[in-house]
């Protein structure tokens, strides 16, 4: 896999075309089965040069986690301004998740203290288009946006650092889960857990593979996710994701010595 540096060209850009104010944006944790989105916006200082860059600034799926939150300070420290937004399971189950990501965006801008003029959104798709509220600035979708441009690196290692110690903190109320290490990914032992103890209070129900769960007797019937199921995202730090091979969890669980399908989800504390 080639790693890209991110640089400033398309900040540069948008600065020679009048706007003062420029912000990258990003999101993690689309692709999770449990936790919330996660929305990230950074501002780029004015005048901002390449070599003032955090040294290892990129996107934050070709970070290691211990080398995320290495950086976490001194990428905070390099913006303007940075906020972090979140949509929460619940919201993700009732809305779907192109509504969420936008709900989770403004909450990051609104965290700002100030309104970008412009932004680079990673993806092709404007999170920010909607009818009703529509951002006023300049949005600019860029695809790879992560691994090309400075503001947009930012916010994803930001928004990755934020989403993993909230899931690292979820971890110690839901231990059977493995979240301090699969941060609500799908991976071998959080589906072994989900065949065995049922979704927990932090869990997206409508998500492929959860919703389909017996769960207390019961075949859960919530909306669908609107992302079709599609993880898009990597588990972890570059492990690509298995399909899901349902016998072998379920001979998994009997090895982990996981109780009957069914049994009640461990309580959420606070």
């Amino acid at each position: 896999m080639t790693v890209c540096t991110p640089d400033l060209k398309e900040e540069r850009r948008l600065r020679s075309q009048g706007y003062e104010c420029v912000a990258g944006l990003d999101e993690v944790g689309r692709g999770a089965w449990a936790g919330p989105v996660t929305v990230g916006v950074a501002v780029v200082r004015p005048r901002v040069t390449r070599r003032s860059m955090p040294p290892w600034l990129r996107d934050s799926k070709m970070l290691s986690e211990a080398r995320r939150e290495e950086i976490f300070e001194a990428v905070g420290a390099w913006c303007q301004a940075w906020a972090v937004g979140h949509a929460a399971p619940a919201e993700c189950d009732e809305w779907g998740m192109t509504e969420a990501l936008r709900v989770a965006a403004r909450r990051a801008l609104a965290g700002l203290g100030q309104t970008p003029e412009a932004l680079l959104v990673d993806g092709p798709v404007n999170l920010l288009r909607h009818p009703d509220d529509p951002f006023a600035g300049e949005v600019r979708p860029i695809v790879d946006g992560d691994a090309k441009c400075a503001s947009v690196a930012a916010a994803s290692v930001l928004a990755k650092v934020v989403r993993d110690r909230l899931m690292r903190r979820d971890a110690d109320h839901y231990p059977v889960y493995d979240f301090e290490r699969n941060k609500g990914y799908p991976s071998p032992a959080h589906q072994t857990a989900l065949r065995g103890y049922g979704p927990s209070a932090i869990h997206r129900r409508s998500w492929a593979f959860v919703r389909d769960l017996p769960w207390c007797g019961q075949v859960w019937s919530g909306t669908r996710s609107d992302d079709r199921g599609h993880l898009g995202e990597m588990a972890g730090d570059g492990v690509t994701l298995a399909p899901v091979d349902e016998r072998g969890l379920v001979r998994g669980a009997d090895l982990l010595g996981l109780p009957a399908a069914g049994a009640e989800a461990a309580a959420r504390g606070r």
